[in-house]
């Protein structure tokens, strides 16, 4: 029986299902399948009533956030800046002086097309959540990565595809005494917003220690940003380089609160040790330096409900 020329159009209208590569694996909430079974039933409504303004969203009015959960929005490159061999900061403009208005540590996600294959990953604006007309990424690039691939083809001028914002570490000024910030490598990005918001509240008293692992002196990111923060009076930098075998070739002022080699058990109790107060610890890298840290805080006395990984 061939198909009416209505049924095509219908079957043309129905929400295609994501694949697994358009799941960032973040956690989203709605992820992308949500949207999908939310996209389908319009869908089946629409048609069970043959009526396709139904398919038509109404937006509700009065939602100026220009970043949207549920919708991908199109922003505009601003500027490419390459950090290291392998890593770029991304400044997107934002219509007027409007700011994504994220709380801190939150992800958006970008949609990225590659080889007519659709890929979704998350990522955490680095920028601080009230910056106006603009929001900044630091994004790894991975020789084989799909999204990478697209990624290094981004210029000043190009739209990019985000929608968010997701998750996020409920901070309060003062709620605890010290925070240990476990990152590793681009792992730094949900801390930034932290940071800076601590130091811009004269009323914020919390202690930071941040632990930032790097492979080399040379692929730390971000050096004038840290050195800055650096310098407020509860704020503690310390730096651990996987691939560094001796502190002497480092600038001196590295040198002191540099470690070489791996953030293994023994530096963590060091680490912990040397720490003002009792930490809260934020935790931020691949999953198997998420899984090292969470181990060896344990062995170090500190529970899983003292921590919050990213």
């Amino acid at each position: 029986v061939a198909m009416s020329d209505d049924e095509q159009d219908w079957l043309a209208l129905r929400p295609q299902e994501p694949s697994p590569s358009q799941c960032c694996g973040g956690g989203c909430k709605p992820c992308i399948y949500d949207v999908y079974e939310k996209e389908l039933a319009q869908w089946e409504r629409a048609r069970a009533k043959q009526d396709k303004s139904l398919l038509v969203e109404k937006k509700e009015q009065g939602n100026n956030s220009v970043l949207n959960p549920d919708t991908f929005t199109a922003f505009s490159v601003s500027s490419v800046e390459q950090l290291t061999e392998d890593t770029y900061q991304y400044k997107f403009e934002l219509p007027g002086n409007s700011s994504l208005r994220l709380s801190l540590g939150q992800h958006i996600v970008l949609r990225g097309v590659v080889n007519g294959l659709e890929v979704q990953r998350a990522y955490t604006p680095i920028s601080p959540g009230n910056a106006e007309g603009y929001f900044e990424v630091l994004i790894k690039c991975y020789e084989a990565g799909l999204m990478s691939q697209y990624i290094k083809t981004w210029r000043k001028g190009d739209v990019v595809f985000w929608r968010g914002p997701f998750g996020g570490f409920p901070y309060q000024p003062n709620k605890h005494g010290e925070l240990l910030m476990l990152a590793s490598g681009t792992g730094l990005a949900p801390m930034l917003p932290i940071l800076q918001s601590i130091t811009a509240d004269e009323e914020d008293e919390t202690f930071v220690t941040l632990v930032g692992c790097f492979p080399t002196f040379d692929k730390i990111y971000l050096k004038p940003l840290l050195r800055d923060l650096a310098r407020y009076w509860n704020i503690r930098i310390l730096y651990v380089l996987s691939q560094e075998t001796s502190l002497e070739k480092l600038p001196w002022s590295y040198q002191e609160n540099t470690y070489t080699g791996r953030l293994n058990e023994d530096l963590m109790k060091t680490v912990i040790n040397s720490c003002r107060r009792r930490p809260f610890v934020l935790i931020c890298g691949s999953s198997s330096f998420n899984e090292d840290m969470t181990r060896y805080l344990k062995v170090a006395g500190i529970e899983e409900d003292s921590c919050f990984v990213f």
